[in-house]
């Protein structure tokens, strides 16, 4: 396991709970509108390959893991190029995981699979949201 991965999963771990958000109830008490404005924000930086916008949508927890942007987006390259340079995105809904608010997005990578992708997100004292932590799994091939 690479050593960047271990160190978001542990980041992860030590995200605060959300209190009194229920997995039903997530919509009704969080605007998503900012959480996937920041989400998409940080796509489109991947895109232009413009790590210093792409840094700034993480969280304090993941800045001080890789403490420059150039060593977070290689990070990014090597593995999340799913979200890196996804070929189709879809916002799919916000809940929460394991005490975190996480916005699922449906991704189709540039290798053509299709991924969930899990956007632990952390509110900020200005109330701004910021990207605690990625997690991306390949979703199964459907036959059509």
């Amino acid at each position: 396991m690479p050593r960047w991965f271990a160190m978001l999963l542990l980041l992860l771990g030590s995200l605060p709970a959300v209190p009194a958000l229920g997995q039903t109830s997530v919509d009704a008490a969080v605007d998503a509108a900012p959480i996937r404005e920041v989400i998409t924000r940080q796509m489109d930086a991947f895109r232009r390959d413009d790590g210093i916008e792409a840094f700034s949508y993480a969280a304090p927890g993941i800045r001080e893991t890789f403490r420059t942007p150039e060593r977070f987006m290689a990070m990014v390259k090597e593995g999340y190029a799913a979200v890196y340079r996804p070929a189709h995105v879809q916002f799919v809904d916000l809940t929460v995981e394991d005490g975190a608010l996480v916005q699922r997005v449906h991704v189709v990578g540039a290798d053509g699979d299709a991924y969930m992708a899990h956007y632990a997100m952390q509110q900020m004292p200005d109330g701004s949201w910021k990207i605690s932590a990625v997690w991306v799994e390949r979703l199964p091939d459907v036959a059509v």
